[in-house]
């Protein structure tokens, strides 16, 4: 029976790598996988999912004006797809998220969304509120904060490496620009 996954953590946990792994599992015993990643990052590439441990994945593109069920509906119709994987899911609209759970329902496909709970102020991106809201199951990946404890947060830095606490949501960036931390550190340095 397809479900809808939803993987989350803070920064630097692995998701990516995760997402490829997935990947990787099903095209091994013969699958099709489709991979998705937000149009907004173009950290490594248009077009590809990356890891910093160096492996990647070619992926379609999505951002707030695409159908996710019309587009995974037509790529399945042409050449089965037997598991959708999703990086940065953050990204999705409600609507999107909504249109995933017709996937997984009409469609019969799995999906996969990897994608982060909460931004710099530790307010929840909405396709990570849908997702936690509309998932059948929630996998939290964990990685540490410098003190040791899980890091469940995550600040912006500015080029000086001074917390950052106002600013739109979304600006993509990497470890040059983002710090997971536990909820002490985090509290400690943005309240």
């Amino acid at each position: 029976m397809a479900q809808l996954y939803f993987y989350y953590s803070s920064m630097n946990a692995g998701k990516s790598t995760h997402l490829l792994q997935s990947s990787y599992n099903y095209r091994e015993r013969g699958l099709t996988t489709a991979i998705y990643t937000a149009q907004i990052d173009d950290r490594f590439a248009k077009g590809k999912v990356a890891s910093r441990l160096g492996i990647d994945a070619d992926a379609f593109l999505f951002d707030d004006n695409i159908n996710m069920f019309t587009e995974i509906k037509d790529k399945h119709q042409a050449a089965k797809i037997d598991c959708v994987l999703i990086d940065e899911a953050q990204f999705l609209s409600t609507e999107q998220v909504k249109q995933l759970t017709d996937v997984v329902d009409l469609l019969h496909i799995p999906v996969l969304a990897y994608g982060i709970r909460t931004d710099f102020l530790g307010e929840t991106f909405s396709g990570s509120a849908a997702l936690l809201a509309w998932a059948d199951k929630l996998v939290e990946l964990k990685t540490i904060c410098h003190c040791g404890r899980k890091a469940n947060f995550v600040i912006r830095q500015d080029e000086n490496g001074v917390p950052v606490k106002v600013g739109q949501q979304v600006e993509v960036g990497g470890n040059e620009r983002y710090e997971p931390l536990c909820r002490a550190h985090f509290k400690q340095l943005v309240w």
